[in-house]
């Protein structure tokens, strides 16, 4: 599969540990993706696909693959095993993304997308990740550890695994003397809050949750964000799907219009488009702002492509051109 083994317990890229100044991207609950796309769709009736992908997704893979295309040195590090592991392995080899895979003796979990082209709609199914080890989650550490300390800007994602501390992520942030874009939510959020995360980007939904708070108004959401400016954070980035973005600093706020898309082909993976576009930006050396809007652009593509996070960088600069800028504050 054109990797090479660093240790028995994991796989990485060849020779990829030599580059400096890496975008890395890590998570602890990846996903092997079952796209299933129907002309139609019955709930509580027997369907038959018209077409079924397969490809490695979850927060993680889906930012690293977002990253890798984006261009530049890049390192996705994740938790993966079972009997899939050699069919990621293979699928990002064959594009090209630079990854390290903390081998675990669970499998990486399995979500499946249901496309719905008649009613124009995604439902998605998704699977908590499986506990691991102790030791497994060491082996993690490790590897972050070694690859943070390459990293020009980082970008952590995705839920913890089952029985997996709250403070986890918390311990990575520690080791971490780089720009971080975080996405994650609830507890684990609130944790680290007070090291100062470059970017949090919960989506409105997930804010709501993690502030225990109603996102009834405009001035709920605002309040909601500078709460979390207030515990540290230097930017909070929120999105609602394909309505305005929201971004706030200590003492700036904007409100951010993404341009139209025509024809929704499959969002799933577009807040991790998003992450890592802002990432990508701010490490190519992009003020805060251009870099939200590099982001929105790389999740308005995302949502047109069937697969998640193929991105062209050209078209993404395009579309950045393209996305509303307003300073409320």
């Amino acid at each position: 599969m054109g990797t090479g083994r660093i240790a028995s317990n994991e796989s990485t890229s060849p020779r990829i540990h030599e580059s400096s100044n890496i975008l890395l991207c890590a998570g602890l609950t990846p996903a092997w993706q079952q796209i299933l796309v129907f002309d139609a769709f019955a709930a509580g009736q027997v369907n038959r696909a018209g077409q079924t992908l397969w490809t490695s997704s979850g927060k993680v893979f889906n930012a690293g693959i977002a990253a890798h295309h984006l261009g530049g040195p890049s390192m996705t590090l994740a938790l993966a095993g079972g009997s899939i592991l050699g069919e990621i392995e293979a699928e990002l080899t064959a594009l090209g993304v630079p990854h390290r895979l903390v081998h675990t003796r669970t499998g990486t979990r399995i979500c499946t997308t249901i496309i719905d082209r008649a009613a124009a709609r995604v439902t998605e199914l998704v699977e908590n990740g499986r506990e691991v080890s102790g030791l497994e989650l060491d082996a993690f550490r490790r590897a972050y550890v070694e690859e943070v300390a390459r990293a020009g800007v980082a970008v952590l994602s995705g839920s913890l695994p089952d029985g997996t501390p709250t403070t986890f992520y918390r311990d990575l942030l520690e080791r971490t003397h780089c720009k971080a874009v975080l996405d994650f939510r609830g507890a684990e959020l609130m944790s680290v809050l007070d090291l100062s995360p470059f970017v949090v980007k919960p989506n409105r939904e997930e804010l709501a949750r993690t502030v225990a708070a109603p996102m009834e108004s405009e001035t709920d959401l605002h309040a909601a964000m500078r709460s979390l400016n207030a515990r540290g954070a230097q930017w909070v980035v929120v999105t609602h799907g394909a309505g305005d973005v929201w971004l706030s600093g200590a003492r700036e706020l904007y409100r951010l219009r993404p341009p139209g898309v025509e024809t929704v082909v499959n969002p799933i993976g577009s807040g991790d488009a998003l992450a890592a576009g802002i990432a990508w930006a701010t490490r190519a050396g992009h003020g805060i702002v251009e870099a939200v809007r590099l982001g929105i652009a790389a999740a308005g593509l995302n949502v047109t492509q069937l697969l998640p996070c193929r991105l062209d960088p050209a078209a993404v600069a395009d579309w950045s051109r393209r996305v509303g800028v307003e300073r409320v504050e």
